[in-house]
């Protein structure tokens, strides 16, 4: 496969993963919010930080304000991690990889799009927000199951996921970076009603809420959420399962094209790494240190693969 093909496969699911994340960001800050109204402002600042975009909303902003950050989030092509401006940047690398993509795909694409563009038109008052993030989160579901209800599983395919967990993996270690050390107004409500609130909020902004409960009932701890969205490789948004999806995929392109890529053992290194490490073990040496950890070991694979794999080449 042509660099430039494999660069539009991968980054069109980056996109798109990012625009399901921004919304799932919002959707926790506006929870959290309500459950801290007079520390509504620290709440959108930490949803601003874990999206990596509080130093350009501030550049436009002269204070942070939830409708503002809102906006920024949701509609402002000036940030470039919005969802107008991600399934934007979706929809072009899309059309520049049309033929490798199923009538379906580009479909789902090109209608997620044009249902977005619509829906985001204008600001979205308060009380249509939690329906506008649904519909968010609905368009990103339909084009991931129409990659795979007909997309073969071919390297087309694995560009494709391996954007996808990439993605997903980075916004996972940031929104439990941040919520450890942003949202939680203080070290002596650690254990509280609200800090085990709020991170009953943050499995909500990772689709793990239930799942959590089904493995451990109504028990809320901050390490027990710690490890299930880190280490456990059931949870599909967990950084195992993330980096287990990106090992399988990486390997199987390297069998397929019969060389040897280090972006392989970059990411088998990172795989053996979770598995031989426990809950225990990460929070002894600090939460904060181990996720810092990631994003850049995780930063550091995107770009080995954009080498090895010759996308701008």
């Amino acid at each position: 496969m042509l660099g430039k093909t494999a660069g539009g496969l991968f980054w069109m699911f980056r996109y798109l993963e990012r625009s399901e994340n921004a919304a799932r960001l919002v959707d926790a800050g506006f929870r959290i919010a309500l459950t801290r109204p007079d520390a509504a402002t620290d709440e959108w600042a930490s949803v601003l930080e874990t999206a990596g975009v509080r130093a350009e909303y501030l550049e436009r902003h002269e204070a942070i304000d939830g409708a503002l950050a809102v906006d920024f989030l949701l509609r402002d092509k000036a940030n470039p991690s919005s969802v107008l401006s991600a399934i934007e940047m979706a929809r072009n690398n899309a059309r520049l990889v049309r033929t490798a993509l199923t009538r379906e795909v580009w479909e789902a694409v090109n209608e997620s799009w044009m249902n977005l563009t619509e829906a985001l038109r204008r600001p979205v008052r308060e009380p249509d927000l939690p329906g506008i993030l649904a519909l968010i989160r609905q368009q990103s579901a339909l084009v991931r199951g129409a990659l795979h209800g007909t997309m073969l599983r071919n390297d087309i395919f694995d560009f494709a996921r391996i954007g996808t967990f990439l993605e997903r993996a980075d916004n996972t270690a940031r929104i439990l970076d941040v919520k450890y050390y942003v949202l939680l107004p203080s070290v002596s409500q650690i254990g509280s009603s609200l800090d085990n609130m709020q991170w009953e909020t943050i499995l909500r902004s990772v689709a793990g809420q239930r799942a959590y409960r089904w493995l451990n009932g109504p028990d809320i701890q901050a390490k027990g959420i710690a490890e299930f969205l880190i280490l456990d490789g059931r949870m599909p948004r967990s950084l195992k399962f993330c980096v287990s999806k990106l090992s399988g995929n990486l390997t199987y392109l390297q069998q397929q094209y019969g060389g040897q890529y280090e972006c392989v053992e970059r990411v088998c290194a990172l795989r053996d790494r979770l598995s031989q490490t426990g809950i225990d073990e990460i929070f002894d040496t600090g939460l904060h240190e181990f996720l810092t950890g990631f994003l850049g070991d995780n930063t550091a694979l995107g770009i080995q693969i954009e080498k090895d794999f010759r996308f701008y080449g």
